[in-house]
């Protein structure tokens, strides 16, 4: 198994990442912005947070017009896995490889703390390894989290079970209360919440391991 984590200036959260796809067994390549290919045999890219180009423009706008994302989006478009956590989310969203956009908070302020998170469905491979509607608690750290979409996105993600996660209360604003959503593939998830955060007892939390082993588990049964 195998994982490649793209690399911008200013993303901070792309060894953290590395750390959590190791420790589920994948092989792990770090690929920077400006290559235009990505590591044979790549099964999952990570796309990370951080602030990737200081967030000027809309955050995620600049990394989404790097020249990595044109092998990212033929890698999900040929059916491969991708993983976009915080501004990773964001430049997945800004690539139009998963649908809505995110915004400034509701409350207009940075928020960083850990909150608690609905499990909204099992049916992916990064989910599988939760029970519906378990409640996880996962780090957030965003200005810029607050989800929106066209009414019939949302139905859509709604009625194909395509919410992974929601906020268990309302903290940015997002609409639904949605904290990250599937592609209709299901094979790319975006989430403001860091799972790679809490995938180790030792940094305070390890409920966000499961998404790395539900993954892994998946690829070696594939």
């Amino acid at each position: 198994m195998r994982a490649a984590v793209l690399v911008f200036p200013g993303s901070n959260c792309d060894r953290d990442l590395a750390v959590a796809f190791r420790q589920a067994g994948f092989e792990v390549d770090m690929v920077w912005h400006k290559d235009t290919a990505l590591p044979q045999g790549v099964d999952i890219v990570g796309v990370p947070g951080g602030f990737s180009f200081g967030d000027y423009l809309r955050c995620g706008a600049i990394a989404a017009r790097s020249p990595i994302v044109g092998a990212l989006k033929a890698h999900v478009e040929n059916g491969g896995y991708a993983l976009g956590i915080c501004n990773g989310f964001q430049v997945l969203l800004e690539t139009g490889l998963l649908p809505g956009a995110l915004m400034r908070n509701a409350g207009l302020k940075f928020i960083c703390k850990p909150v608690e998170l609905e499990v909204g469905t099992s049916s992916s491979d990064f989910t599988s390894g939760y029970a519906v509607g378990q409640t996880v608690t996962f780090p957030v750290a965003h200005h810029d989290g607050n989800y929106v979409a066209k009414p019939d996105t949302v139905a859509a993600l709604e009625a194909e079970g395509r919410i992974a996660f929601r906020y268990a209360e309302e903290l940015n604003g997002s609409v639904g209360r949605i904290a990250g959503i599937l592609s209709e593939n299901r094979r790319v998830l975006g989430l403001m919440p860091h799972p790679e955060r809490a995938a180790d007892p030792a940094l305070g939390g390890s409920d966000g391991k499961t998404v790395f082993a539900a993954l892994a588990e998946a690829r070696v049964s594939a």
